[in-house]
């Protein structure tokens, strides 16, 4: 029986049929770049001080009221303190002048009680200053992302199962409507608990989507257009959403305006229900086999080729079924089983987590880089595109272990060396933060096919998916080690260098694939592993 493979390869790999999908797909995973890395924007932290109700203070006692602070070296107005409105007034009506006549460190304070003033430089306003996530709340802010991030984990255990059972042109389709809607939502959050609920659905849809025309465009594509699409195409375009974030959050730079910028292209996509197909594959193996026929005879008849007159004769159920079978009686537990195994799957999950848990801290802390956080972050997206080229190149030409390594290694030293560079020189810090960033974005795309080639087709589902959620699960405590800067400016650098070295150096105990045949069942997988032990 001829595989799936073999029975359209009268179609070609790059048609107009192939190009459509190819590029349709491409533009549907564009706004989950854009919403992702929103939360850049939504959740900054403006700069903020205690408010001063309308009372009858002299001017010298208004620019007083803030107590001074040193922070990372620099002397602010303080954030959450201010002087008792009560004894400054009466202060104030006796016609003392503070400095000379007070010692203002003589002063009681006490707490925001009236609120705060938000500076509108940068942000008009943001979802920390409209729900007060500051001082005592100030823990509901990095608690936004990690919600965002649990959405993000969650999605991604019921969007294979949900395509599965349902197909994966719907679930594409309902899990775009439910991004959409959801975000629509969020503008009209009456607090930051309803907010954070939506916001997680939300997220649920963006990672389901995602995945779902992951999964169509591999299983309509062939050949080297499918490698194309799943180690590149995928990438590029949602680093190009994250690119178009930047641009349109200079405009819109109040946080609901910039929700419905990001619901109205969401809508955008809607149309291409029409132009997107199902996918064949799935179709047969649900027995569907004349809707996978009409698929492909338009897909044949776009591309101007001659489709035979059966097409899917003797591939009525066109999965290997001796692969189904092995499939069932494998489980997660067969990649911890044997020592061997469960050691080359502890250093990809390591490896896996540091990954892209330095790809999404650097990619939120990105608006701290520069006093224009527009510009910084529209480096961090930019900078990802020549990284999934870069990863295009390296997946056909150069060893994966190697690579690994050396991309572990340049994420992990420039971020340690950004401590070293002096504060006159922030245009350098920046640079070396963006070598980072391309390093752990190059080595984050790297690693899904890696480990692919790593684990026999029995394991291998079963693998990927398990390194990819363990990372997710790391991934949700990020937002709080960016925190940690307020008690050293450069400590989440040093965390995220210190996991990148000791990846790389983990990284040289796994087995190499480049330029090998796939291992199909356990034993070969062993076999491999014997090779690096003799140095092969």
């Amino acid at each position: 029986m001829k595989n799936y493979d073999d029975t359209i390869s009268f179609l070609g790999q790059w048609g107009s049929f192939q190009q459509t999908v190819f590029f349709l797909l491409g533009v549907s995973i564009m706004p989950n770049g854009f919403g992702t890395l929103s939360l850049v924007f939504l959740t900054a932290t403006p700069s903020h001080h205690c408010l001063v109700p309308e009372v009858n203070l002299s001017q010298d006692w208004r620019n007083a009221i803030i107590p001074i602070e040193v922070v990372n070296g620099k002397q602010e107005l303080s954030r959450c303190s201010r002087y008792r409105l009560d004894v400054v007034e009466n202060l104030s009506a006796q016609g003392f002048i503070p400095g000379r006549d007070v010692n203002l460190t003589d002063l009681e304070q006490e707490g925001c009680v009236d609120g705060w003033s938000y500076s509108k430089d940068i942000y008009q306003s943001t979802v920390v200053s409209e729900f007060d996530l500051v001082c005592r709340d100030q823990w509901k802010e990095p608690l936004t992302s990690t919600i965002f991030f649990l959405g993000f984990l969650c999605g991604s255990f019921v969007s294979g199962q949900l395509s599965d059972r349902f197909g994966r042109k719907p679930v594409l389709f309902a899990t775009m409507a439910i991004q959409t809607v959801f975000t629509f939502a969020e503008i009209f959050s009456p607090s930051w608990t309803v907010f954070s609920s939506l916001i997680f659905i939300s997220a649920v849809g963006q990672v389901s989507n995602y995945i779902s025309a992951f999964v169509l465009g591999s299983e309509i594509l062939t050949g080297n257009v499918r490698v194309l699409f799943s180690s590149m195409g995928v990438c590029v375009a949602f680093a190009f959403g994250y690119m178009v974030l930047p641009p349109i959050a200079y405009f819109l730079r109040d946080w609901k305006s910039l929700l419905l910028g990001s619901t109205l292209i969401c809508l955008i996509y809607a149309p291409l229900w029409w132009f997107i197909p199902e996918s064949p594959r799935w179709l047969l193996s649900q027995g569907r086999v004349e809707e996978a026929e009409a698929i492909v005879r338009k897909a044949a008849k776009k591309n101007r080729v001659e489709a035979p007159l059966v097409i899917f004769e003797d591939c009525i159920a066109y999965a290997d079924e001796t692969e189904m079978h092995s499939k069932e009686q494998h489980n997660i537990f067969d990649l911890l089983r044997t020592k061997n195994i469960r050691n080359i799957t502890l250093i990809l999950c390591l490896i896996w987590s540091t990954l892209n848990t330095g790809y999404y801290g650097l990619s939120l802390n990105s608006a701290e880089l520069h006093a224009n956080p527009y510009i910084s972050s529209f480096l961090s997206a930019a900078v990802e595109v020549p990284a999934y080229i870069f990863c295009w190149v390296v997946v056909r030409y150069f060893p994966r272990r190697l690579s690994v390594t050396c991309l572990l290694l340049l994420g992990g030293v420039s971020l340690f060396l950004i401590q070293l560079v002096p504060q006159s020189l922030s245009d350098l810090a920046v640079a070396l933060e963006m070598v980072g960033k391309f390093g752990l974005s190059t080595g984050a795309a790297l690693i899904y096919i890696y480990t692919a080639e790593i684990y026999p087709t029995v394991l291998r589902n079963t693998a990927t998916g398990t390194c990819s959620s363990v990372s997710r699960v790391v991934i949700c405590i990020m937002p709080f080690i960016l925190k940690l800067s307020v008690y050293f400016k450069y400590l989440p650098y040093i965390i995220l260098g210190t996991l990148s070295v000791v990846s790389a150096f983990a990284a040289l105990f796994l087995p190499e694939s480049f330029g090998r045949p796939l291992p199909q069942t356990i034993q070969e997988m062993h076999k491999r592993e014997r090779w690096v032990l003799k140095g092969i």
